[in-house]
């Protein structure tokens, strides 16, 4: 049963790694110009990464609603958890963060070591 949950979550890690990255890459040339005109490593990812953590973020908080509607419906599923228990909901909105904080970082970090010209 772990492994069943742990292979989405792998999923939606590469997913949000390959959009990020997307992005990223869609925006070289603007992140060389930034660079270019004197825009330090931090702020270029401090940026990228506040962009991808908003939306993130929107999704995490969209995510714990419908959660909490839906255990509500799935009572008879659940085994010593009540519905819309708020540790495991929280558990899962923070390890979802933390692999989107992860998830942005890395193409941060590559756009950073880019060459501006």
């Amino acid at each position: 049963m772990g492994f069943l949950a742990l292979l989405p979550a792998g999923l939606a890690a590469l997913g949000m790694y390959g959009v990020i990255s997307h992005i990223v890459a869609q925006r070289t040339r603007e992140i060389g110009l930034r660079r270019a005109l004197g825009a330090t490593d931090a702020q270029v990812t401090g940026e990228v990464v506040r962009e991808g953590m908003r939306d993130a973020t929107l999704g995490a908080a969209g995510g714990l609603a419908l959660g909490w509607i839906i255990t509500g419906r799935l009572t008879a599923l659940l085994f010593q958890v009540s519905p819309g228990d708020p540790v495991t909901l929280a558990t899962a909105a923070g390890l979802f963060l933390g692999v989107a904080l992860l998830a942005c970082w890395i193409p941060a970090r590559r756009a950073t070591r880019a060459d501006p010209v």
